[in-house]
């Protein structure tokens, strides 16, 4: 039993390990996430069957149905119900819960064992405790601030305080001193103590990151919600949540790397660096923004050969991705080039345009990196930006007084015309004014970013 156990469990490795791969190609992405899917069934059942893993008595099947059914019911319905605009909180959602289950594992072992020193490895265990309390407990509570935060029932604005990094220092350090309490005689009320502080850190941690931060904070808290579940994968001696919490908390740190990159800053100063706490002295910029109705933006549509849609959040709100991909196929059709330019950060989440595009049957060539359409953008006539503010804002290449400079954008104030769609005239959810908006070359079209696309494409129609 024992050895089908083992060998269940590689093969349910092997099964993530593809699945994760297959994830990389928009084509093979459905296939990846059931492969993977299908390895976690797999493993969930080995190890309700496995006696050893609850020192040889028989489980409480009950409670275990009763739990799957009310996890099951929750989780489909919140698939069912959520739209594209919610997927990053969802997201946020699930990392948070990922972390509470490995915080709780964790804190179960002990109160079911009770003293650690009659097991083989009582310094090892211990520490793999604290670790899984540690690190679950800064993933809850932080992807629950993520989550409020990007649902806008907080502040999307960094908040910051005197003295906030030397607290969240303390707190850190207070954290190591009792988890090192704990290792070393076992106390209960140690462990209770990391649990709150683990707690209260993922709050301070996150509170003072802006909402401009938040596609690198939520792969971050991926990557944690991976290395809380490897941590409570030792703590019950189980190897396929410890290869499957290697998995994604590697895979997590490489993205959130990436799209560190992306933004040109390091890690660091996206976690410590308060962007986006206040606007302080408001920029002041020269000209004003020309709107240009849908009528008129016809008429350039139709006589232009290259075409560049540049999707924003602001896309995802409207749910125009529909309503894009067809006057993407009707400019197609009357001759024009079009692209579809992604930048890493846009959006609430990493990818997040990517799978937009993607529910829309956009076609994945027609997919750009930055650097792609970058090389080519001073030849395109018209560059369309649906809703996005930071990633195309001319002042990180120019101001080098602005928060965002330095950062690579997608240089669409180089095309020989822009259509900014937005629904006013305010800033982006990071606060910042978009030098894009008052060039010369740039028009605006008020409004529904779905209600405009669907009037230039009866305008094509007509």
């Amino acid at each position: 039993m024992e050895f089908l156990i083992n060998i269940s469990y590689i093969v349910a490795s092997v099964l993530f390990i593809f699945g994760i791969k297959m994830l990389g190609s928009a084509d093979t992405a459905r296939k990846g996430n059931l492969l993977s899917s299908i390895g976690m069934l797999l493993a969930v059942i080995v190890t309700l069957l496995n006696r050893d893993a609850n020192d040889g008595d028989p489980l409480n099947f009950t409670w275990i149905i009763v739990g799957i059914g009310i996890g099951a019911a929750v989780g489909f319905v919140w698939a069912k119900k959520v739209q594209m605009t919610g997927m990053p909180e969802l997201v946020a959602l699930f990392n948070g819960f990922g972390g509470l289950a490995s915080l709780l594992v964790g804190w179960a072992e002990f109160a079911k064992k009770g003293d650690f020193f009659d097991s083989d490895y009582p310094t090892f265990t211990a520490f793999a405790v604290v670790f899984a309390v540690l690190v679950g407990g800064i993933t809850f509570t932080g992807s629950m601030i993520a989550y409020l935060k990007l649902s806008g029932k907080m502040s999307g604005s960094a908040t910051v305080f005197p003295g906030q990094k030397a607290l969240n220092a303390l707190v850190f350090v207070a954290l190591l001193a009792f988890g090192g309490i704990f290792i070393g005689t076992e106390a209960a009320w140690a462990l209770y103590v990391v649990i709150g502080l683990s707690l209260a850190l993922g709050v301070l941690g996150v509170i003072p990151i802006g909402g401009g931060d938040m596609p690198v904070v939520i792969s971050f808290l991926n990557s944690f919600s991976g290395i809380a579940a490897s941590a409570a994968g030792f703590v019950i001696l189980n190897n396929v949540l410890i290869v499957a919490g290697c998995l994604v908390g590697a895979s997590g740190i490489i993205l959130t790397v990436i799209m560190c990159k992306a933004m040109n800053r390091s890690l660091g100063n996206v976690l410590f660096g308060g962007f986006g706490a206040s606007s302080g002295k408001a920029q002041e910029v020269e000209g004003e923004m020309k709107p240009i109705s849908t009528e008129d933006a016809f008429y350039v549509l139709e006589a232009a050969e290259s075409v560049i849609f540049v999707p924003g959040y602001g896309m995802a709100v409207a749910q125009a991705q529909h309503a894009v991909k067809e006057l993407g196929e009707i400019l197609e059709n009357n001759g024009a080039e079009v692209r579809y330019a992604i930048h890493p950060v846009a959006g609430r989440m990493p990818g997040h345009m990517n799978v937009l595009l993607a529910e829309a049957d956009v076609p994945y060539e027609q997919l750009c990196e930055m650097d792609e359409v970058n090389a080519i953008m001073e030849t395109v006539d018209v560059a369309i930006v649906i809703g996005a503010n930071d990633v195309v804002n001319p002042a990180a290449a120019e101001d080098e007084s602005s928060p965002i400079y330095g950062m690579p954008i997608i240089n669409v104030h180089q095309a020989k015309t822009v259509f900014a769609l937005k629904r006013g005239q305010g800033a982006g959810f990071s606060g910042l004014v978009n030098t894009l908006f008052f060039r010369d070359n740039t028009r605006m079209i008020y409004g529904d970013a779905k209600a405009t696309m669907n009037n230039l494409v009866g305008q094509f129609k007509d």
